[in-house]
């Protein structure tokens, strides 16, 4: 029999809920994971142990009243320090925001504790998450479970880090970059980057505004080890909710039972390098996918490379207006983060961001109409290999991170929906294989992902290597 750690998240709730195991027991396994474990990896940075236990306490009180139960009820989670938890601070990774304590939950906190789950620690980022690498100026380093020596990706590196390792079975992350994805790919469990708009977010603490390209393109969403997780994940945080705008209640998308579909693959995307090993994992799960009755078909979407060079203008100008800001309360690799932009994109006047965002409604268009004719496009995640630590931070590596993260970004330009499993390991490291669709398909897309994961397998929780 599996240890309580190794559980996914609906696999905890039903033992809490048959009174197999108690939700005190199922936290306190999690909390002695983190003990033997975290001091190597540096992805939890705070535990909130008195506050866990108590609820703990209250959802065993629940059951033993055989009350209602929610669908996470008694089950720990993880939440990224860049989204509010009532009573702890939402430090951005950053020194200047250590002390900024958060008065109420997040939208997608309030609804995990709404389910039953139990938020007892937060996990690591880099400095206001503007690197695809955890290391950040406050909380210093997370390592990848995997091999201490290369990246756990970002900026939900912390989450990825501590789901991978047995710490947590679910957390919350964000994504305007890749970030969901990034780690998920790079620690080897699952994630989803919903549909911009079906999950809200929301923080009290300031700034408060979004600049346009956080309008467009950032969400939150789950994190787990299992497509079945990620799903109850999405299903439980979607919805419209009044401190969200953006939000909005949609029926989403799905297979129906049985469903033949016609998959794009696209194994070496436009635009840089690909690593021939990650090239071929994706080329597998196009074999596995085809054998089980699906028409799957080698091709190129259009105007791929131009949605990866607007993904950059627009953020790029959201971030260049916020970089004085910025440039005073980052790090040092934040501050390289931030000249590396300005070095490698040309300035962009008013005319400019307004022909890209032009330019942005055509792609969203053209992409709209592939999507009809094929329902799903798999592609790899990561082009290339999980980098050294810091390797992000070198000016002559600029061509490295650009062509490692192309596939993430064009679901962030359209807005669209991409969920990560595992397709297999490739050096060692595992090779996530992401899985989109057009605007409000996130349930197919996860369909399509959990097909994958019964092909393929899963690959964690596993023991952190240490050297």
């Amino acid at each position: 029999m599996s240890e309580l750690w190794q559980m996914s998240a609906l696999e905890l709730a039903e033992q809490i809920r048959t009174k197999q195991a108690s939700s005190r027991e199922v936290l306190a396994a999690h909390l002695a994971r983190v003990d033997e474990v975290n001091p190597h990896l540096n992805a939890v940075v705070r535990r909130l142990d008195d506050e866990a236990f108590a609820a703990a306490d209250a959802a065993d009180a629940a059951v033993a009243a055989d009350a209602v139960l929610g669908r996470l009820h008694g089950v720990p989670c993880t939440i990224k320090e860049n989204i509010d938890v009532a009573g702890t601070p939402t430090t951005q990774g950053v020194v200047a925001l250590a002390s900024a304590i958060a008065s109420i939950d997040a939208p997608t906190t309030a609804r995990m504790r709404a389910a039953g789950a139990i938020p007892f620690a937060r996990t690591n980022l880099p400095d206001f998450g503007l690197r695809v690498h955890t290391d950040s100026q406050l909380h210093g380093l997370t390592r990848n479970p995997w091999n201490p020596n290369v990246t756990a990706g970002g900026s939900s590196g912390g989450e990825a880090s501590a789901i991978s390792s047995g710490m947590s079975p679910i957390g919350l992350g964000n994504d305007i970059g890749g970030s969901l994805r990034n780690p998920a790919h790079c620690c080897g469990i699952a994630s989803l980057k919903p549909t911009v708009g079906v999950i809200p977010m929301a923080t009290v603490v300031p700034p408060l505004e979004m600049g346009i390209s956080s309008q467009l393109m950032v969400v939150e969403g789950p994190m787990a080890r299992t497509i079945a997780d990620v799903r109850a994940g999405l299903e439980i945080l979607a919805g419209q909710h009044p401190r969200d705008p953006r939000s909005v209640s949609a029926v989403l998308d799905d297979a129906t039972p049985g469903e033949r579909m016609k998959i794009a693959m696209l194994p070496e995307p436009p635009g840089g390098r690909t690593d021939p090993g990650i090239a071929n994992a994706i080329r597998s799960v196009g074999d596995l996918l085809s054998n089980a009755g699906h028409d799957v078909v080698e091709v190129v979407p259009p105007d791929y490379e131009t949605v990866i060079a607007l993904w950059a203008q627009i953020l790029i100008a959201d971030v260049r207006q916020q970089q004085e800001l910025l440039s005073l309360v980052m790090g040092e690799g934040g501050q390289k983060v931030l000249a590396n932009l300005e070095r490698e994109l040309e300035p962009t006047d008013l005319a400019g961001v307004l022909t890209s965002h032009l330019e942005r409604y055509r792609v969203m268009q053209t992409w709209s109409a592939f999507f009809t004719e094929y329902p799903i496009l798999i592609s790899p995640t990561w082009a290339l290999p999980a980098f050294e630590h810091g390797a992000d931070l070198d000016p002559a590596q600029t061509e490295l991170v650009t062509d490692t993260i192309r596939p993430v970004v064009i679901a962030n330009l359209l807005g669209t929906p991409a969920a990560i499993t595992p397709a297999g390991v490739v050096g060692g490291l595992p090779v996530g294989v992401q899985v989109m669709g057009d605007r409000f398909s996130d349930q197919r897309c996860l369909t399509v992902a959990a097909e994958i994961e019964s092909l393929v397998g899963t690959f964690t929780p596993i023991n952190p290597i240490t050297s």
